[in-house]
């Protein structure tokens, strides 16, 4: 089985590729930071997780966008810590305090297994980047046990290329944030310094794996590329030089969520720039941005700030 087939990753795929993932994990070279801890002796990565596999949470949900959660809902496993260190984070306990409990391979196997008999369009598998290993592993097994759903890597955007690499014919759908595209902005809010440069890199590669967003009968997504932007207040983001490298360097349609969600949470407090909501007008700015590029699609009318 295949994912260019229409068909889910087999398990042969899953094998040949595993050994070099859990390399990665040793020291610890799976995202842009290379921080190369001893995370299976004990130390903890820039993500503040070690060897194992902490999730906060597992069900179904039904607050992404339609190809995503379509009707049933999106398996989503919540995975605690982050590579990013992003100020305004609203899901901060988890990536910054890592709340959640250990699960091993197999027990995460069995919960994507009961998330496709309860229904679930996808797995859709939250800030994964930091345990990728791990997730092929359980994959691998879940697989092996009769999963067949598409899976959906939703990141922060900062990912190596290598490791997405390693992912070719694995994943099906790319979830990707797009948060900066300027690099002074990446290190004041996030805390890395090249977060243009690997995100870029990464978009085109999986836009190579996986082309734009295909979707089935019901409108839910089975293949292709979903960007993600959440507009920031004061365009700290630089939301223009994201849509023109989307438009002029992908060769074909790109489908993006522009996001009205930010408010500032956290330490965003600590930063009078970003310690608003983003106004109508800016919002409105960057929507009439993305409609006159014409190879990006806007994913759905965005619901403007209030």
């Amino acid at each position: 089985m295949a994912v260019h087939d229409g068909q889910p990753s087999g398990p042969a795929l899953l094998r040949k590729r595993l050994p070099r993932l859990q390399e990665l994990l040793d020291p610890c070279c799976l995202c842009p930071r290379t921080c190369r801890a001893r995370r299976t002796k004990g130390e903890l990565g820039e993500c503040g997780i070690g060897a194992g596999l902490v999730i906060s949470t597992i069900g179904l949900h039904h607050g992404n966008e339609f190809p995503i959660s379509g009707t049933r809902g999106s398996g989503n496993i919540f995975l605690s810590g982050c590579n990013l260190k992003c100020v305004y984070c609203q899901n901060w306990p988890i990536s910054h305090e890592r709340e959640g409990r250990i699960f091993s391979p197999a027990q995460l196997a069995e919960a994507m297994l009961e998330l496709e008999k309860n229904g679930a369009h996808n797995i859709n598998w939250v800030s994964p980047t930091h345990v990728v290993p791990l997730l092929i592993e359980a994959l691998l097994t879940a697989r092996e046990s009769g999963l067949r759903l598409p899976v959906v890597y939703n990141t922060g955007g900062y990912d190596s290329l290598e490791v997405l690499r390693l992912l070719d014919g694995i994943i099906d759908v790319y979830l990707p944030d797009m948060k900066y595209g300027n690099a002074d902005c990446a290190l004041r809010y996030s805390g890395v310094t090249d977060y243009p440069l690997h995100n870029q890199s990464a978009i085109r590669e999986m836009y190579r794996q996986v082309g734009s967003l295909q979707r089935d009968a019901g409108g839910v997504a089975v293949r292709g590329l979903l960007v993600r932007h959440l507009v920031l207040p004061s365009d700290v983001g630089n939301s223009e030089r994201i849509l023109t490298f989307l438009d002029e360097e992908l060769p074909g349609l790109v489908d993006v969520n522009i996001m009205a969600q930010y408010r500032p949470c956290f330490r965003a407090g600590e930063f009078p720039e970003i310690a608003r909501r983003p106004s109508h007008d800016e919002f409105a700015a960057i929507v009439r941005l993305t409609r006159e590029n014409s190879s990006l699609r806007l994913l759905e009318e965005p619901a403007f700030p209030r």
